[in-house]
């Protein structure tokens, strides 16, 4: 299991795509935690097995209906951070001025 740290661009705010990155997550059963940056994009982290990442990353690619997805930027995280993540659910947080310092 690792833990990943993910940004996406393009049309993802006020289309639903947080909700849609905790529903997928709840299918896959991922746990992590999503929100919104003020600048637009969606930021997220979640832990994730290499077969959960596979699938995550192609679900946050396609997105829900209204979305249209620019990139979708991820990266490997490494513990401890400076901030909890769920470990048995996709949290959906307050919207954020910039991402997150892992």
């Amino acid at each position: 299991m690792s833990l990943r740290h993910y940004l996406v661009s393009g049309r993802v705010q006020g289309v639903g795509y947080r909700r849609f990155v905790q529903k997928q997550a709840k299918v896959l059963g991922i746990a992590g935690i999503v929100r919104n940056l003020r600048d637009g994009r969606v930021e997220l982290v979640a832990r994730v097995t290499p077969e959960q990442r596979a699938q995550l990353e192609s679900a946050l690619a396609r997105g829900p209906m209204l979305s249209s997805v620019d990139g979708v930027l991820g990266s490997e995280l490494s513990e401890p951070l400076r901030m909890p993540i769920p470990t048995d659910i996709m949290e959906i947080a307050a919207d954020g001025d910039s991402p997150w310092e892992l």
